[in-house]
């Protein structure tokens, strides 16, 4: 889906996307890795345990290689959605499902050390020094880079025999699909449309940056990361997290937040998680001098390290909750480096919503 017109006319190119497959592999990503979004630990581990055994284990160990993968999802036929996406698994060869899960256009270098792998039924540490040096070249974001390269020999293991995992794999989507997300699929559509044409209208009076910090809930993408197509599709169950990677050299595509801030993950969930994240976030005194320092000036996350006197793990784990609740500006610019900013005008929409909360719960009790 693409109008390709220039917002402006140094602008990158604007286009649209939508599926619910993305959000199918989103969903695996957040079950898999619940504190990282904010989601009840013990409901994920719930619907982990609902899958048989073996393929509940093999979507556990893929989870730090096989993630959320953008490029491919993006080349499904329409209406990409999760039956899309195992049909056309179905049709790829099984050998061949590792490599088109899990690379990428950009990195040429990565795909021929694969290859060798799979053609020598073997791997040797010279394969994981090249990988890892393509790792750190592509300047990956640095937590998925650090996942990816503990799980790396697991994954060249799987190079060794990529027929027999791509045939495990499948099977194991579809049992998720079955025992989770056909359901869920139908609960999430309709926030997937009703989040694009907004996105949309938005687009018509906002400036490409404007409009992802809008639609990002406070991310700023310094201008070098844009690409000259620049892609953005809607996603639930990454909200307000953004995810975005290469679909092609010249196109990027962004998911950006499509879940209400009156909707939840868990469903049927009485309290909007927008209220309980806000809610927590400013319960805490040290987050709470966080936003001080960070509604005077841009800081770092190793800035505030040294202000707070506290270890970088620490303060990283209170920004990102803070991110989760949509109360801080990031910026994140071409070298990786996150520079954050205090986001005040989300701090009064946090008060609005939990009095608008309330006022129904009042009004049903009536």
């Amino acid at each position: 889906m693409s109008d390709h017109r220039p917002l402006q006319p140094d602008q990158p190119r604007l286009s649209w996307d939508i599926g619910t497959a993305y959000d199918f592999f989103v969903s695996l990503a957040v079950l898999h890795t619940p504190d990282d979004y904010g989601l009840r630990a013990s409901w994920a581990a719930g619907v982990r345990s609902r899958l048989p055994t073996a393929e509940r284990k093999l979507l556990e160990e893929v989870q730090s290689f096989v993630w959320v993968p953008i490029h491919w999802i993006y080349s499904l036929p329409a209406p990409k959605d999760a039956a899309s996406a195992l049909w056309a698994l179905r049709q790829t060869p099984p050998a061949d499902r590792l490599m088109a899960l899990t690379s990428c256009c950009e990195m040429e270098d990565f795909i021929a050390v694969l290859r060798n792998v799979a053609e020598r039924r073997s791997w040797n540490q010279g394969d994981v020094e090249a990988v890892r040096q393509v790792i750190i070249r592509e300047k990956k974001e640095k937590k998925h880079a650090a996942q990816f390269l503990k799980a790396l020999p697991k994954y060249l293991d799987w190079w060794t025999r990529p027929e027999e995992f791509g045939d495990l794999y499948l099977s194991a989507l579809q049992s998720f699909y079955q025992v989770f997300f056909a359901e869920e699929e139908k609960r999430i559509a309709p926030h997937l449309q009703e989040a694009l044409d907004r996105a949309q209208e938005l687009s018509r009076r906002l400036s490409l940056s404007d409009l992802l910090v809008e639609l990002s809930q406070g991310v700023h993408f310094e201008e070098d990361l844009y690409t000259p197509e620049m892609i953005l599709a809607p996603a639930y169950w990454s909200t307000p997290i953004v995810i975005w990677g290469k679909v092609s050299m010249d196109s990027t595509l962004l998911l950006y937040g499509a879940r209400p801030a009156d909707a939840t993950l868990i469903p049927g969930e009485a309290i909007p998680e927008a209220v309980l994240r806000a809610l927590k976030a400013l319960a805490d005194p040290t987050r709470l001098q966080i936003l001080r320092y960070l509604s005077e000036e841009q800081l770092t996350p190793a800035q505030l390290s040294r202000r707070l006197r506290l270890r970088a793990p620490t303060v990283i784990h209170h920004l990102s909750i803070l991110r989760l609740a949509g109360l801080v500006h990031l910026t994140v610019d071409s070298q990786g480096e996150k520079r954050y900013a205090a986001r005040l005008e989300a701090v009064p929409g946090t008060f609005t919503n939990l009095g608008e909360y309330l006022q129904v719960r009042e009004k049903v009790a009536q």
